[in-house]
């Protein structure tokens, strides 16, 4: 992959992240309940993608249409949970995802592991942790369980759509055809259901920008750089997802989840710029084995 499309990749991750942050905020403010906010999302998504595809075919394959399932099953799982825990403890909880990508990527991928990778990846991991610290509820147990299955799905979204062998648009498509068609039902039962100026607004939101462009960029970048710097750059979500619920909806950051998110954006940018660090040393490295080659066959 050349330099110039994993930057572009790393914007487009980045900016994903923080687009999928504002899920908190919107679904704080929207009273109507989590199956029929799914629906609504993934019509406006659908609209959103095929005017980017400009088509509404799809490759019914076997990877994208797995791929399908577990962004779907994220997304249900995730808005399931913040309506039933904080969107703090919900984030949080669904970000074991980068673990369980590196894990996968090392023990089944047979991926060489640098030692920077390790740190970096367990400290970001404990600064998502610490970054929400105070507000990790164990009294919210059904809530938080569905957290954490999330970032089990979500960790398998990443790794499915990052082969070589799925299309990332495709499952886009998919996944917002599975996520409407599981949740319709649940609309017509809904009785929290209000079309007042504020609810249609923060749907709007939640459908076009967190949803719809941020999934758009999501499957653009997703497929330019490596699978677990992919799940690392992601961690930007946990922690601009407090910024508007704060404003918003006042629940308020503490000391701890300051600390963890000077921790996370610190490690984050620090992993970025390794592949940098390294590259001209492998550069020097393969100039001196060239060097030796010469001198061999001379």
């Amino acid at each position: 992959m050349k330099t110039k499309e994993r930057t572009t990749g790393r914007i487009q991750i980045a900016f994903a992240a923080m687009l999928w942050g504002l899920a908190g905020v919107c679904v704080k403010s929207i009273t109507w309940g989590a199956m029929s906010l799914m629906a609504a999302r993934s019509v406006i998504s659908l609209i959103m993608l095929a005017l980017v595809k400009r088509s509404v075919k799809v490759r019914w394959t076997k990877t994208n249409l797995l791929g399908a399932v577990m962004m779907s099953a994220t997304g249900m799982l995730y808005v399931q949970s913040i309506k039933m825990t904080t969107a703090g403890t919900a984030i949080v909880l669904q970000y074991v995802a980068p673990i369980l990508v590196f894990l996968y990527s090392v023990l089944f991928k047979k991926r060489k592991v640098r030692f920077a990778e390790v740190l970096i990846t367990l400290a970001v991991f404990g600064g998502c942790v610490l970054s929400f610290a105070d507000s990790l509820d164990p009294t919210r147990l059904v809530g938080n369980l569905l957290g954490l299955a999330s970032g089990f799905t979500f960790a398998a979204q990443i790794i499915v759509m990052n082969s070589a062998e799925s299309d990332s648009n495709d499952c886009l498509f998919l996944s917002n055809i599975l996520s409407f068609l599981v949740c319709i039902p649940f609309v017509f039962t809904d009785s929290t259901i209000s079309f007042d100026r504020k609810n249609i607004l923060w749907v709007l939101i939640l459908g076009v920008f967190q949803y719809g462009l941020g999934n758009i960029l999501f499957g653009k970048g997703i497929q330019k750089i490596d699978r677990v710097e992919a799940s690392l750059l992601l961690t930007i979500e946990p922690i601009f997802n407090p910024i508007p619920v704060a404003i918003f909806c006042g629940e308020r950051m503490g000391t701890l989840a300051l600390i963890g998110s000077a921790v996370v954006i610190g490690f984050v940018t620090l992993y970025s710029l390794l592949p940098q660090q390294t590259a001209p040393r492998k550069s020097v490295n393969n100039m001196h084995e060239t060097e030796k080659s010469l001198d061999r066959n001379a």
